[in-house]
């Protein structure tokens, strides 16, 4: 299994002098299959640039898997090329809502006036599902979900292939304002999906003098993220969903009290950014540049 960051910033797209080392845009995660399939975690800005990298391949088969539809993961979805062949099975995956189906809440998005083309007029192959809360097989790798705690409906997905597990969940708020250490893993958000994971992708919004400000927004701090990772325990932490208003220098001050916090293991800790690539394989878990 290898993964590529294509975008890691939440809440809105962050271009500029100050972010070109850890980039500015919103949420996505390629995952590629050693079958060959390929899976995409969320559709936020990154998506794209994923697109334009894909234009020489000529998949069949693609999976969007959307943690939830906020417009930072959805936005780049309108402008991912792949969905404008009309030979390509695309399967988008999203958590279910008591009040609509996952293909009436994205065309409201993809829709006039707020987009100029209707979801019902892409030319890619379209079929939706809601997130399978129990294992699925996609390719050679086996898929689930689990409800998390977030600002309306949100999932978080956990990737298992050859005995390697990759968990993504880039907007989770745990804690909601009790630290981890005193709550039973039963009634923790998220333990489920993300326990003996071998890297963890979370959300780390929030330096922890800032997190006071914002307890029920649906988002971590760096305390909180860790504590969350230590509880789970899972391998290797990836500190996700940059704040819009943090530049390179003060996400490398997150990230040194992070590997503060953890010991001071680099090698556990690392701060997600655009074009890190990670390899799942028998030999264990490696992060390239």
């Amino acid at each position: 299994m290898r993964a590529r960051v294509w975008g890691c910033r939440g809440s809105v797209a962050a271009p500029g002098a100050d972010t070109v080392r850890y980039g500015g845009n919103t949420s996505c995660l390629e995952v590629q299959l050693e079958s060959g399939h390929t899976l995409v975690l969320d559709a936020g800005t990154g998506m794209r640039a994923l697109g334009v990298a894909m234009e020489d391949e000529h998949p069949k088969e693609l999976h969007i898997l959307l943690t939830h539809l906020h417009l930072d993961h959805l936005q780049g979805l309108g402008f991912f090329r792949p969905l404008f062949r009309p030979d390509l099975d695309v399967h988008v995956w999203g958590p279910a809502s008591p009040v609509q189906g996952l293909e009436e809440r994205i065309a409201i998005y993809l829709s006039p006036p707020l987009f100029p083309v209707r979801l019902g007029d892409i030319p890619a192959r379209l079929t939706f599902h809601d997130a399978p809360e129990e294992a699925v097989s996609i390719g050679s790798a086996t898929v689930r979900a689990a409800k998390v705690t977030h600002q309306g409906p949100t999932v978080g997905y956990r990737i298992e292939e050859g005995g390697r597990v990759l968990v993504y969940l880039p907007d989770h708020e745990p804690s909601l304002g009790v630290h981890l250490r005193d709550q039973p893993t039963a009634w923790m958000s998220g333990y489920d999906v993300a326990r003996d994971a071998d890297i963890l992708f979370h959300d780390a919004q929030y330096g922890d003098d800032e997190y006071p400000h914002h307890v029920g927004w649906g988002h971590s701090c760096i305390e909180h993220a860790l504590a969350f990772a230590r509880k789970a325990d899972v391998g290797m932490v990836v500190l996700f969903h940059h704040d819009p208003y943090h530049n390179d220098d003060e996400l490398e001050v997150l990230l040194a009290e992070a590997r503060r916090q953890w010991d001071g293991t680099e090698e556990r800790v690392c701060l997600a950014h655009e074009g890190l690539k990670v390899v799942l394989d028998a030999s264990g878990v490696r992060l390239t540049a």
